[in-house]
């Protein structure tokens, strides 16, 4: 039998290929020598036109880059673990007793190669499990690594498996080859187990790998494991008849179009069906990692306004489409012929438009924030609907952000403590800001705006000219606010990938929340938003299993959040200061809070509204009387109301440690909110003397 390779799946068609003529094309990259940040196997596997609708019979020679989201919500990609000695997947299925019956013997061999730095995963593309079903499954059965949830299930058609219980060990070194497939051991059958195993097929072939030696491990030709269901293997000549023109252009048009137009931020524009054929296998690969769309937010997790993940349908489409050859189809092409250019103004022409001085971005180093001001020409007070901020030159504006100052500083810096209110910023993915129906901020006449500007070097002087572009409204009904949780205090060891961050904001009144904004650097690893409401339930409201700092956005809700009087909002943040980090400055290092991208922070913008506030009847008490405790729950590590002196670490806490005693107001050796109001009031009353 002939084995021809469609994309990443192994397709048995003898007699098909004898008629058609079909042939397999073998790339002559080396695949031991290629960098795992860029890493494919197109040279490997040609992508080729299906021509049967036959069943995907075993694996692959080497597994595709993936990323998916496991059991627990955390996100994982096979190819972070390029420097790992081995990577083994088991897959998986709720219900399945051969899976409960190996779960014990295959947490015992991740037990036993611990210590030797192996990757264990397992992996669920059974149709009828969802992820809670998969955690309830994990619980049950004390399973203690990530189950990863195949919810397309393109990742099991790739990897060409049938069933459950199957282990797959992976060779990194050798581009993710896959060096064993069958049995974990011979321990148990249909209906049938032993106390112990003879065979230990799995770990004889990691022993092998970690050796150096070639895996001559020879999997038992009956394999015992639940029968999974990829229906979708079965319409493989039904995939090279997906119409580029009535399903695959709409898609692109809808989700993709918008930043890859002439102009626009995507380095090449989808203009017709040869572009896009050309590059359907670079579509392909960034489906399949989740690094397009640019869309991060748990799909299971939340509903927000101008969602750009793709749907479930929508992948599966896509993907088949490009590995059964993207296939141009019979219609008009939908895309060809609109001739799309970015807008200057995607809003439409602002009512103000204020041009930044001019800044020459040298072509290496590191360029210190620059606060630039800029007179408000208006003569008359209005209120602001929307912001959109057009970088001069996209290549080194990493981001702005802008805020009203009611009086010109007198040295010329727009530094951002004499902000009163933000008048909205830009970050490559949020270019514009628009206030939802009816509501706004006020937009006083008089004063300027001062920015926050952040400039990364490229490799050649660049001179930067930015503009920023105001949508003025009659006065709405309601007032929109921002506030800041914030953890100046954030301390990350050298070397650790897996350090996790926590702030908080308490909500002494009812309000409701509008939208999030969450900002980290390089080590940024995730990042959620959950809220712990005056009983101490908890309901998370944003999950971000993947924190991406080349696409900084902010998450507008469908519908504003409720957050009752004591309520408090919890922002954790994980930090990757590991090597394995592709973006990571220097993982030798203890990094702290800093402005520079080689510095972290713990940043997440909050837009909301108090209950009961309109532009008639503003309650300024209120924000002031948050704002007052926002530094103390920034440090307040473990949640508790109290602040203790190993909480104080980082920037923010090394600057209160010396007069934590004088803070320590009933001498109980440590600070509550009260006193720590207290001493900052006395404190402020003290400076205005």
């Amino acid at each position: 039998m002939a084995v021809f390779k469609r994309g990443n799946l192994l397709v048995a068609t003898a007699f098909t290929a004898l008629l058609l003529g079909a042939c397999s094309q073998e790339g002559g990259e080396d695949h031991a020598a290629m960098d795992h940040s860029a890493m494919d196997h197109s040279g490997h596997d040609s992508m080729v036109m299906a021509t049967a609708a036959t069943p995907v019979s075993g694996p692959p020679e080497y597994i595709d880059n993936f990323r998916l989201i496991d059991h627990n919500g955390d996100s994982h990609e096979l190819f972070y673990h390029a420097d790992a000695p081995a990577v083994v997947i088991m897959t998986h299925g709720v219900g399945c007793p051969i899976v409960r019956n190996a779960v014990t013997d295959y947490k015992a061999l991740r037990d036993q190669f611990a210590d030797q730095g192996v990757q264990f995963y397992m992996i669920n593309s059974n149709i009828q499990d969802d992820r809670d079903e998969i955690a309830a499954d994990a619980e049950l059965y004390g399973i203690d690594m990530p189950i990863l949830d195949d919810v397309t299930q393109l990742i099991g058609e790739s990897m060409g498996y049938d069933r459950t219980a199957q282990v797959y060990v992976l060779d990194p070194a050798q581009g993710f080859k896959v060096v064993y497939y069958g049995a974990l051991n011979d321990r148990q059958t249909y209906e049938r187990q032993r106390n112990e195993a003879n065979n230990h097929f799995a770990a004889d072939a990691i022993s092998q790998v970690l050796a150096g030696e070639d895996v001559t491990v020879e999997a038992p030709a009956i394999r015992a494991g639940c029968m999974i269901n990829f229906p979708e293997q079965r319409n493989q000549t039904e995939h090279m008849q997906i119409s580029y023109a009535e399903e695959i252009a709409p898609i692109l048009r809808e989700n993709c179009v918008e930043c890859h137009q002439e102009g626009g931020i995507g380095p090449w524009a989808m203009t017709d069906y040869e572009t896009i054929q050309g590059w359907a296998p670079m579509i392909r690969e960034v489906v399949r990692t989740d690094r397009m769309p640019p869309w991060h937010a748990d799909p299971s997790i939340g509903t927000f306004h101008n969602a750009r993940d793709l749907t479930v349908e929508e992948t599966q489409t896509l993907v088949h489409w490009v590995e059964a050859g993207a296939p141009r189809g019979e219609g008009e092409d939908p895309l060809a012929g609109l001739n799309l250019h970015a807008p200057d103004w995607p809003l439409g022409e602002p009512d103000l438009i204020l041009t930044l001085p001019a800044y020459t971005v040298p072509a290496t180093g590191v360029v210190d924030y620059a606060y630039p001001v800029v007179e408000n020409p208006l003569t008359e007070d209005t209120w602001l609907r929307a912001t959109t901020v057009r970088a001069g030159n996209r290549e080194v504006v990493h981001h702005v952000l802008s805020g009203y100052m009611s009086e010109v500083p007198a040295d010329g810096r727009g530094s951002t403590s004499l902000w009163e209110f933000s008048t909205g910023g830009y970050a490559v993915g949020a270019e514009s800001t628009v206030a939802q129906e009816n509501s706004g901020v006020p937009f006083p006449a008089g004063g300027a705006i001062g920015f926050q500007m952040h400039y990364t070097p490229v490799g050649r002087e660049i001179v930067d000219q930015t503009q920023i572009g105001f949508y003025f409204q009659e006065q709405p009904e309601l007032l929109n606010r921002t506030v800041v949780i914030l953890d100046a205090s954030l301390d990350i060891p050298a070397n650790e990938p897996r350090h996790v961050e926590t702030a908080y904001l308490e909500f002494p009144y009812d309000a409701e929340l509008i939208s999030a904004f969450p900002h980290a650097h390089y080590r940024g690893y995730a990042s959620d938003l959950r809220i712990q409401y005056p009983d101490g339930t908890e309901e998370t409201l944003l999950s971000l299993p993947r924190y991406d700092f080349n696409w900084q956005r902010g998450y507008e809700f469908e519908e504003p959040i409720s957050i009752p009087a004591g309520s408090r909002l919890i922002s954790d943040y994980v930090y990757d200061n590991s090597s394995a980090n592709a973006a990571n400055p220097d993982p030798n290092i203890q990094v702290t809070w800093g402005e520079q991208s080689f510095e972290e922070m713990l940043y997440t913008s909050l837009s909301f509204r108090w209950v009961g506030e309109t532009t008639d009847n503003r309650l300024d008490h209120q924000s002031a009387e948050m704002n007052e405790t926002r530094m103390f729950t920034a440090m307040d590590d473990n949640m508790d109301g109290q602040l203790t002196e190993d909480e104080l670490t980082g920037m923010l806490g090394s600057r209160m440690r010396a007069g934590f005693g004088r803070m320590d107001l009933d001498g109980n050796g440590s600070v509550d909110m009260e006193e720590y109001v207290t001493v900052n009031r006395m404190m402020r009353a003290r400076g205005q003397q």
